[in-house]
């Protein structure tokens, strides 16, 4: 009697709550992505020794999250998402927890809006441009990596921010605001982001403008601020890819005495499925620093292949290597985050990758 009454309470609370659900038309969705490779790099410090380690997140980082959704009726929606890295050779956080993504907004025919910390709408309409797919290895394309005195790179996310998107027909466009937050006035540490992409067919263009302010200095009365703009193409046809974009990057400094800073970032690469198991990429990233002599600048490139093999729609295997090299003795790393330490820098990660 006991078992036949506990199932019967369970049929019961299972209705209600497929009832309920039905009715609010609401679903909550745990994800996550795991990545984790084993990595060689050569000149890796100081004494120019190489290092045989293990990283999380070799093809994307590793992030764990919630995402939901409420549907208010008329074709609207509530939407939220959490999202925060993780650092799997460690058990670690990558970053506060939800740093990646932290958000509320409506979903509906008119666009999307969101609100709290989020990707800028830079970043949403130009990943599908980078072949490496903003790579933690091995990819240029957030940050070019020219040592100092800038990597010449573009903001991934913004924290306070509003961000809307919309699409009408083949256009589709972006914008996204941060707030400074600061009492000195509104353009104090203000940040904005406006993007937007166009799909023909097989063709695909992309437009982007970042602006970031700094805090006015009382010395000079002048702030730093930097501006990144993108434009990018690619071609898709069956199974191959081809990309190609460049950033055109500047910080105006508001130090007295201290240089602008400019530079240019090139990349092109191309994708290629030769199974369905199989994915193919290939690329190339060149930074050109323009705010320096000709015979004193980095100028670094990196050159990258990988191979991708799928075991399931959610579980891949992958091998990538890189070689970058900066010219004039300057330092060069292939990671967009590490230091550099001689004027070329080798490397190969091997690893698996599952999302759930």
């Amino acid at each position: 009697m006991t078992l036949k009454f506990t199932n019967l309470s369970l049929a019961a609370l299972a209705v209600f709550a497929t009832a309920g659900g039905a009715h609010a038309q609401s679903s909550v969705t745990v994800y996550g992505l795991t990545d984790l490779g084993m990595d060689y790099t050569d000149n890796a410090n100081a004494a120019k020794k190489s290092v045989m380690r293990m990283t999380s997140g070799g093809m994307n980082t590793s992030r764990w999250g919630f995402r939901g959704t409420e549907d208010l009726g008329g074709g609207l929606s509530a939407i939220f998402n959490f999202e925060g890295g993780l650092l799997l050779d460690t058990g670690g956080s990558d970053g506060v927890v939800f740093k990646r993504q932290a958000w509320v907004g409506l979903d509906g025919a008119y666009g999307r809006v969101v609100m709290g910390r989020s990707f800028t709408s830079v970043y949403d309409f130009l990943l599908p441009f980078d072949p490496m797919g903003y790579a933690p290895s091995y990819s240029w394309a957030t940050s070019g990596n020219a040592t100092s005195p800038s990597k010449y790179g573009m903001t991934t996310a913004f924290d306070n921010l509003v961000k809307y998107s919309v699409g009408v027909g083949p256009m589709k466009f972006g914008a996204t605001y941060g707030f400074g937050e600061q009492t000195t006035g509104a353009s104090e540490s203000a940040k904005l982001a406006l993007a937007t992409s166009y799909t023909n067919g097989p063709f695909a263009l992309v437009a982007t403008y970042e602006e970031i302010n700094g805090n006015d200095l009382p010395a000079t009365g002048r702030r730093d601020k930097t501006t990144a703009t993108h434009l990018g193409a690619s071609y898709t046809n069956g199974p191959l890819k081809l990309m190609a974009a460049a950033r055109d990057y500047k910080l105006v400094a508001g130090k007295a005495l201290t240089a602008d800073v400019r530079g240019t970032l090139y990349w092109t690469g191309v994708t290629y499925q030769t199974t369905p198991a199989v994915l193919l990429t290939g690329a190339v990233y060149y930074q050109d620093v323009k705010n320096v002599a000709v015979n004193t600048d980095a100028d670094p490139i990196m050159f990258v292949g990988r191979v991708r093999y799928a075991l399931s729609k959610r579980t891949d295997l992958y091998v990538a290597a890189a070689y970058a090299k900066a010219k004039n003795d300057k330092l060069v790393s292939l990671s967009r985050d590490d230091a550099g330490f001689d004027s070329t820098q080798r490397g190969v990660i091997a690893g698996v990758q599952h999302r759930f």
